[in-house]
């Protein structure tokens, strides 16, 4: 367990998870003695390169090393980024409460009765001002800011070293739309008192300026709104309460019905006017079913999809796939909102498509209908002069962005060697009178996939990848339990690009083959005095995959996913003899010659426009004996796994196949693998 002392001194530790060097899955811990205070538990969402991943979480490793420690959790708000991984957590360890805002606690408790887990916690709300106790250590106000969804707070954090400021995501809205003010007053007397550590939001920290308040856009769309002749279909972020109320209203001004589409814009609508931060009558939303009866002049529809994600309403309509909706050339679509970093082709994409098929569609910062939640150089300046902090920690933002706003800090007066730049994993140690970096701890990446329950590891990313990129290839080998290949290999082809024809892949497997049972049978063989020999049928199977890809990528300059199945036959089986016309390898045998020893082949590559090879009489017999799965498996679709180890089973006589017309190629149904 961590000392909680720093020589004589006590010590705080405050360890990120996530949310620095990048975006999003904002997650921090603090840590003094035996106890840890979790703040905020996010999540982000993939990149182009991470196939079939939905949800990137930060590496809760520590956490779960550690949870018997675990006090409790803060949440700041409700935006995805803050509190979209606790449900997931919650299913590796318990959390004995949660305190946050009504607003963010009313969201979190509908995922987690989805995630079937809560009984893994308890949910408190608070108000601004609210003071909780977490454990014995750590005394946290809630502290009204303002930022892009309501009911947000900034946090003051007092513990036995000192009055740590972390502000969460912030901007200083002095016109806000919900009439909740930003408590300077509050944040002020924290400063006369004394703040040890401010660790500051740094979003927009390269921008210059003040951002703009959130009642800037209203004029904007107001205009969009009178101008539109046919429907209005807008697309904003679900939790933009504060967005969604104004469109509301508009709506209303220019006699509008509204008609919503996506589950979170559904969902968000509901609890925020349950909580009284959207009021409007009821009359004003009509079912998506019945709104299609209402003239164009008089329909607004209010809709999820402004970062181009693919299953998302406008993403579905501007692919024509959405049941209800069919894009209409009079119709005026608004997207409110701005591009998440890693999103911009998706939504420059569905941009395009909904021109294409005749609508306006009115984006862009040009345009004023979009204004940031999070603050500027001035609005980080203000926080500084407020706060007065002894020592200063940038988080939330890339690392530029980390920089710049260190560099706003200098120029408030904090000195260089007062502030750290951390990443992710970094810990920060803290004592009344000293900063400093501690040794990190494991800190990284779970990827989730559409389950959010399967973790997509490291291998099978890779795998998928390389699948995207150079497609696979199956190969199917016929191996007796005394090391000799007992038919030619079958070789199967998906998605690879190459000049190569079957028949030059099914030599070089061979080799490869015969390499494997030439140089390495006695490390993978092991006779245990028993009627059949302990074969390692993986190891002959990664070797042969490692052999075949060193060759691929030396020959043809490609790297497909290669998958050997090995169907193991007794002893005794007929040896294979290869093919007469193949030119002999010529590298050395031994260890050295997987390395490097390699000769690179002259063979003349013979392009005869098909993969499929019509084997000999003889090959055919000789995989005829195989048992009907694995036979399937050769030519069925590749699957991304690898054969487990199996023992050698007698061989079935299966009569041979009948001879077929040149001009013909047998197609076997795939079946399941045995």
């Amino acid at each position: 367990m961590p000392t909680s002392t720093n020589g004589n001194k006590p010590t705080l530790r405050v360890i990120p998870l996530g949310g620095l060097h990048e975006i999003g899955k904002n997650t921090c811990v603090f840590e003094y003695g035996d106890e840890l205070m979790l703040v905020d538990a996010g999540l982000a969402f993939p990149s182009d390169g991470m196939h079939g991943v939905n949800v990137v979480l930060p590496d809760t490793s520590y956490l779960r090393e550690n949870q018997k420690r675990i006090r409790g959790m803060i949440v700041t708000h409700g935006h995805e980024d803050h509190i979209g991984g606790i449900p997931h957590h919650l299913k590796n360890f318990s959390i004995p409460v949660i305190y946050g805002p009504r607003l963010a606690m009313s969201m979190l408790q509908g995922k987690m009765e989805e995630a079937a887990v809560t009984d893994r916690t308890i949910i408190q709300t608070v108000s601004p001002r609210d003071i909780v106790k977490v454990g014995q250590h750590f005394q946290v106000e809630f502290i009204r800011n303002t930022h892009s969804i309501a009911d947000s707070f900034s946090l003051a954090i007092t513990t036995p070293v000192g009055v740590i400021v972390f502000t969460g995501d912030f901007k200083f809205d002095h016109t806000p739309v919900d009439g909740e003010y930003f408590d300077i007053q509050r944040m002020a007397h924290y400063g006369e008192q004394g703040v040890l550590c401010l660790f500051s939001d740094s979003t927009n920290a390269e921008l210059p300026g003040s951002t703009l308040p959130e009642r800037a856009v209203f004029p904007n769309l107001d205009r969009n709104f009178a101008k539109a002749e046919g429907r209005v279909i807008v697309t904003t972020f679900a939790s933009s309460v504060h967005r969604v109320s104004m469109i509301l209203e508009l709506a209303m001004k220019h006699g509008r019905k509204v008609g919503l589409l996506g589950r979170s814009m559904l969902n968000v609508i509901a609890k925020a006017r349950e909580l009284g931060y959207i009021r409007c009558p009821d009359e004003l939303f009509v079912p998506i079913k019945q709104i299609r009866d209402l003239p164009d002049r008089e329909t607004l529809l209010l809709m999820t999809g402004s970062q181009g994600e693919e299953l998302a309403a406008l993403s579905r309509i501007s692919r024509c796939e959405h049941p209800q909706v069919q894009v209409k050339a009079s119709d005026t679509i608004i997207f409110s909102a701005s591009p998440i970093p890693g999103n911009t082709i998706s939504v420059v994409n569905t941009i395009d498509r909904l021109m294409m098929l005749g609508a306006k569609v009115v984006y862009g910062k040009g345009e004023g209908i979009h204004v940031s939640g999070h603050g500027s150089q001035e609005d980080h300046k203000l926080m500084i002069a407020l706060t007065r902090p002894k020592y200063f920690v940038p988080v939330h933002g890339e690392h530029r962005m980390l920089v710049a706003h260190s560099k706003t800090a200098q120029s408030m007066g904090v000195p260089a060697d007062h502030m750290l730049i951390i990443d992710n994993g970094d810990v920060v140690e803290l004592t009344p009178d000293s900063i400093r970096k501690g040794d990190p701890v494991k800190a990284g990446i779970e990827l989730l996939d559409a389950s959010r329950n399967g973790i997509v590891d490291a291998r099978v990313l890779k795998e998928r990848q390389q699948l995207a990129e150079d497609g696979v290839i199956t190969l199917l080998t016929v191996i007796s339990t005394d090391g000799a290949m007992g038919a030619p290999p079958r070789v199967n082809l998906r998605g690879v690009v190459t000049t190569a024809d079957a028949r030059k892949l099914s030599i070089w497997a061979e080799r490869e083959i015969t390499w494997v049972l030439e140089n390495r049978w006695n490390q993978l063989c092991r006779n245990t005095g028993g009627t059949a020999p302990d074969v390692d049928w993986v190891g002959v199977q990664r070797e042969i995959e490692v052999g075949l890809q060193r060759r691929l990528r030396r020959e043809l300059q490609v790297e497909p996913l290669i998958i050997c199945l090995v169907q193991p036959a007794p002893a005794g089986t007929p040896a294979y003899k290869g093919r007469a016309d193949a030119e002999p390898d010529s590298r050395p045998a031994g260890r050295g010659g997987r390395q490097g020893g390699r000769e690179t082949s002259r063979e003349i590559i013979r392009n005869v426009g098909s993969r499929s090879e019509a084997a000999p009489a003889a090959a055919r017999q000789a995989v005829a004996t195989l048992p009907a799965p694995a036979a399937a498996t050769a030519t069925a679709a590749p699957v991304a796994a690898v054969t487990p180890v199996v023992k050698a089973a007698p061989a079935v006589s299966v009569p041979a196949e009948p001879e077929m017309p040149a001009n013909r190629v047998r197609r076997r149904r795939s079946t399941a693998a045995g």
